[in-house]
């Protein structure tokens, strides 16, 4: 246990508190401008620039927005590169709350109207992401525990990403691949074997399961 223990401490890097309020500004205003833009785009789409418009089209970017897998992966990667576990859980938190706060802010006093049961899931969510990140900031050790968790992490982006079954396979799209071969890079082992492994078994998980729980947001 003590052994445990201090891998763990080996892996928080102490930063001044004052670094830690600045840190925890910055996420909240990510996440409050994320939010609004994610709405602004959604509500505002059709009256975009035409070079823009094209782009969106191209990309379906607000439709992108609206899907689980970016904020998920944006998450990870606070997450990840927090100081501490328990900086992990208190900025990924502040970005949840500011993100959504301000999306169904705008939707509600500039959209005019209020999803109430899509805005429950993502109250949910943001509720109990402070645990989540806890959990996934030990990813980012060397141990066998963090290359378990990394592993667990890509089957969930990897369900979320990519649609399969007997007679198919593919990405829901461009951009939703993108998230996931980002995902496979910040969570990646000291070495490309190491990397490659937990890959393939990665997958193998993801496939078990979709076999178990099918369901799973996109």
């Amino acid at each position: 246990m003590t052994r445990i223990l201090n891998h763990i401490r080996s892996q928080e890097n102490p930063i001044s508190y004052k670094r830690k309020i600045i840190n925890t500004i910055v996420v909240l205003s990510l996440g409050i401008v994320l939010g609004t833009f994610s709405k602004f785009l959604d509500f505002r789409h059709g009256e975009l620039p035409s070079a823009l418009m094209a782009i969106d089209e191209a990309l379906d970017v607000h439709n992108f927005l609206g899907h689980f897998v970016i904020w998920i992966l944006i998450a990870l990667c606070i997450s990840l590169y927090s100081n501490s576990a328990l900086r992990a859980s208190v900025n990924v938190f502040v970005f949840f709350a500011g993100m959504v706060t301000s999306y169904y802010l705008y939707s509600k006093y500039v959209a005019g109207f209020f999803p109430r049961s899509y805005a429950m899931i993502w109250f949910g969510f943001t509720a109990i992401s402070p645990f989540l990140a806890f959990v996934c900031w030990y990813a980012k050790g060397k141990s066998k525990l963090a290359t378990i968790l990394s592993m667990l992490i890509l089957a969930v982006l990897f369900n979320m990403v990519f649609v399969y079954g007997w007679v198919y396979f593919e990405a829901r799209s461009i951009l939703e691949l993108a998230v996931f071969i980002i995902g496979v890079i910040v969570l990646r082992r000291d070495t490309l074997r190491c990397s490659v492994l937990m890959g393939i078994i990665s997958i193998i998980l993801a496939i078990l399961l979709n076999m178990i729980i099918p369901f799973h947001f996109g």
